[in-house]
């Protein structure tokens, strides 16, 4: 599955200049659609409110808690492998409802869980649910969104991830305030770790349900012969000015003549086993964008500030203030990305993360009285955790992501794409499940080895990356 016909259809295209006639209905099938990517944030930061709560019940080490806490990433990683070829066979809407299905048992499961074991098999669930919606949701804009609006109604995966983010780090904060400060603390007979993660039971059926009220791709709908449905749909997004029959050809010829580009397509000429260059490329900014240590701040920020002395109700406000700190970065990102260039961004983005990271490094150093850090550390380690998230959000969260829908030429694009995205659950994975052992070994001396990756990445960028700002998809290569 392709997320955008725009390099395979040849010119004169209906499409480039179609404008719907209710543009809010156009607003509201996307929006509905980005919904996947509220669950997205919405769960991958969830589980930030119950760490400690799931540490403290099970009486379970370090390294047992981060495989839970990290283990949802594997079900990402196969729902994200998978989603595309379960969209092409029954569909993009039913893949979403699958999707939602899955988000809702893995949210009651995991505030309701037996053992340890099977907390993990729920958070295994949710993670394959994540993984369909971060493939599913931006396929979907870019099929139905008119070419004019296709960029802006795209960035709304991305807004609907950090408002996610935001969401369940209020909601926590509100439920630790309800069981009196006390993650374990009980609230109508669970404990209030588990509210946090039933909660999140309200938005995935409000996504089915949306899922309901909205149409089917044209594109899946001209695949499997629907044809007469397809210009229906077409009509509604696009305007019934538009030749629909003129479309619906090519659409159809567009996907004919489509390239199904496989792993074989991202070797060397005359090599079995050597990567292109620019997969390697692809990689390495897919990588560089987690081994910053990004989503310590989402998974663990709550447990992290609880370490250095703070009390668990103020953990909880601080991680929600790092979440609003990432709306803010990733809002400049969409309005800067198209003006200064993607490249800039990233500089930007290293520069500042590797300044903000040494001085959290220098922070943790310290030695804690009387359980908490020195009030300079302690203000230090604070201001540096919003500035390293403001400069990831505002460069790195955003362009990483702008880059490889780019970057490739269009006969790999879509398996290099998939490489990449691979090697970034991988990254991820291995940051989440090693900080909690890290972090028992020494706090500051993690923190210094994601400096150490931030500063890495400014000669890569500078090196290997080449500017997409303004070039065509067929320039690349």
């Amino acid at each position: 599955m392709t997320t955008t016909d725009k390099a395979s259809t040849p010119p004169p295209s209906e499409g480039r200049s179609a404008h719907p006639d209710h543009i809010g209905h156009v607003i509201f099938i996307s929006a509905s659609a980005a919904m996947g990517g509220f669950l997205f944030g919405y769960d991958s930061s969830v589980i930030n409110g119950a760490v400690e709560a799931i540490r403290d019940r099970y009486d379970i080490g370090s390294a047992a808690l981060a495989q839970v806490i990290a283990i949802a990433l594997i079900g990402c990683a196969i729902g994200a492998a998978t989603a595309g070829r379960i969209a092409d066979r029954i569909g993009r809407i039913r893949c979403m409802q699958i999707a939602a299905v899955l988000f809702s048992i893995s949210a009651v499961g995991s505030a309701l869980p037996f053992a340890l074991w099977d907390l993990a098999f729920w958070r295994i669930i949710g993670g394959f649910a994540i993984g369909m919606a971060s493939v599913i949701g931006p396929a979907y804009i870019a099929e139905v969104a008119p070419a004019a609006y296709r960029g802006r109604l795209g960035s709304f995966q991305q807004a609907a991830i950090v408002i996610g983010i935001a969401i369940s780090q209020l909601v926590n904060y509100g439920i630790l305030q309800l069981a009196d400060g006390d993650q374990r603390g009980k609230i109508g007979g669970l404990e209030a770790w588990q509210w946090m993660l039933g909660v999140m039971v309200v938005p995935a059926v409000l996504y089915g349900l949306l899922s309901f009220a909205i149409p089917e791709s044209p594109r899946f709908l001209i695949s499997v012969g629907r044809t007469d449905r397809a210009k229906e749909v077409l009509a509604e997004v696009e305007g019934h000015g538009v030749d629909l029959d003129h479309r619906v050809a090519e659409i159809d010829r567009a996907m004919r003549s489509e390239h199904k580009s496989t792993f074989k397509d991202l070797l060397a000429a005359g090599s079995k086993y050597r990567l292109l260059p620019i997969v390697w490329v692809g990689i390495g900014l897919s990588v560089f964008q987690q081994l910053v240590g990004i989503n310590v701040a989402f998974y663990y920020s709550a447990t992290l500030w609880q370490s250095v002395g703070i009390d668990p109700s103020s953990s909880f406000f601080y991680s929600f203030t790092t979440s609003i700190i990432n709306i803010v970065g990733t809002v400049i990102a969409m309005v800067l990305v198209d003006r200064v260039g993607r490249k800039p961004l990233a500089l930007v983005g290293s520069v500042g993360m590797a300044i903000a990271l040494a001085f959290e490094a220098w922070a943790f150093s310290a030695d804690l009285v009387d359980g908490k850090l020195p009030t300079t550390q302690g203000v230090v380690a604070l201001v540096a955790a919003h500035v390293f998230v403001l400069f990831f959000a505002l460069s790195w969260g955003v362009v990483v992501w702008v880059f490889l829908g780019e970057m490739f030429p269009n006969r790999i694009r879509a398996a290099a794409l998939g490489v990449a995205a691979s090697a970034q659950w991988i990254a991820n994975w291995a940051i989440t499940a090693s900080f909690p052992s890290l972090a028992d070994w020494n706090l500051s001396g993690t923190y210094v080895i994601y400096t150490v990756f931030a500063v890495l990445s400014i000669p890569f960028v500078l090196r290997y990356v080449k500017e997409t700002k303004g070039k065509a998809l067929e320039e690349m290569g």
